[in-house]
């Protein structure tokens, strides 16, 4: 699996951004099938960091409903990473 498929987009929430200022933890969205040492692989090459572990987790999708019809919103996997001490990724500088 290509690296650019693995890690899908960043998760940008109140609860990542406190993880990423009090322990140094970045959250993904990654590709359902990705294994954790695919996720650190990918991270680590895209961008220039050191990781020291990865945890993952299948977010399980909700019932939406507009008017009558119901849906359901698919699932999707979150990888939560561990970055060593002094790197940092930054996705909104100056904001």
């Amino acid at each position: 699996m290509n690296k650019y498929h693995v890690i899908k987009r960043p998760v940008i929430t109140e609860k990542s951004t406190v993880l990423k200022e009090t322990g140094n933890y970045v959250v993904f969205e990654v590709d359902k099938r990705a294994t954790k040492t695919q996720i650190k692989k990918a991270v680590e090459e895209l961008f220039n960091v050191k990781v020291l572990s990865v945890k993952t987790m299948i977010v399980p999708g909700k019932v939406k409903r507009l008017g009558r019809s119901v849906g359901r919103v698919p699932s999707w996997k979150k990888a939560i990473v561990k970055l060593r001490e002094g790197d940092r990724i930054e996705f909104f500088e100056g904001v």
